[in-house]
């Protein structure tokens, strides 16, 4: 099903990604950490629907048909490096600090930061050319909203 944009990410010259797939892509990394510990609680489907919901400006309805498509993107998604890579490559910047954001708050949904998710997330910011700083400040954001 999603064999076409696997293909645009993994090119050895990734082209900008449209802002259907970017959204799609950015999804499934959400899903991606949220799965990364080996769980995947109501609590953390719950945040990932708001995210997207706030993020794109969605419906629930809409949120949660995103997240089950990103869902099944992940699941056929390459390793982690090289699917961060691709979206590094096809996505602005402000976007992926805006990324960073949404998955603190997936990673903070259930009140825990486990080593998985910690883990997951210190390779993840610099994977997609986030610096140490700005994926601080996102942590920070989330924090204080929590």
């Amino acid at each position: 099903m999603f064999a076409e944009l696997i293909n645009r990410l993994t090119s050895q010259d990734p082209q900008p990604l449209h802002q259907q797939d970017a959204r799609l892509s950015l999804a499934a990394l959400l899903v991606r950490l949220a799965r990364s510990d080996g769980s995947y609680l109501r609590q953390e489907i719950a945040r990932i629907d708001r995210v997207l919901a706030t993020r794109y400006a969605l419906s629930p309805e809409e949120a949660a048909d995103l997240r089950a498509d990103a869902e099944a993107l992940e699941a056929e998604a390459p390793d982690t490096v090289r699917f961060t890579r691709a979206i590094k490559d096809g996505v602005p910047y402000e976007d992926r600090v805006g990324v960073i954001e949404a998955l603190w708050d997936v990673v903070l949904a259930d009140g825990e930061r486990d080593d998985e998710e910690n883990s997951l997330m210190r390779m993840i910011a610099p994977m997609l050319g986030v610096n140490d700083r700005d994926s601080n400040m996102a942590r920070r954001r989330v924090e204080d909203r929590a």
